[in-house]
């Protein structure tokens, strides 16, 4: 593959977005499923209203269909938090390029390019991402 060539059609990715398998946890509204039941916009489920519960969710229209007392529940969503870890040890060195360019890259520069992709469009979706370097030599 010759990068420098393929640059030109990175525009046609700018519309990527990660979504998450699984459910996440955060703090910032986002486009990610929670595993927090709120009573935002997302309708979610009925459930069955327990004696003691607020009475400001009830669905009074189930109520008068069913004669039992149901609650809505609403699934909020959330930012992801993504850490991500690039291995800086000496081995990510090879092959041994003496002028590291776009042109001729070793597993370091294409780690490098990978999460800096991954991060633009985590950044994009104001999901939260660190990263860490670690070596086996510290």
């Amino acid at each position: 593959m010759h990068i420098p060539s393929e640059l030109h059609k990175a525009p046609l990715f700018q519309n990527l977005e990660l979504l998450a398998k699984q459910v996440v946890e955060g703090f910032i509204s986002g486009i990610h499923k929670s595993p927090f039941h709120g009573f935002s916009a997302e309708f979610a489920e009925h459930k069955i209203y327990n004696t003691g519960e607020s009475t400001k969710h009830i669905d009074w229209k189930l109520f008068a269909k069913t004669d039992k007392l149901y609650a809505k529940r609403y699934e909020e969503e959330t930012n992801l938090r993504c850490h991500m870890i690039l291995d800086n040890s000496a081995s990510m060195y090879y092959p041994e390029i003496r002028q590291l360019n776009i042109d001729h890259l070793n597993k370091i520069g294409y780690g490098v390019l990978a999460i800096a992709a991954l991060m633009n469009i985590l950044k994009k979706q104001r999901d939260a991402v660190g990263l860490s370097v670690y070596s086996d030599t510290y």
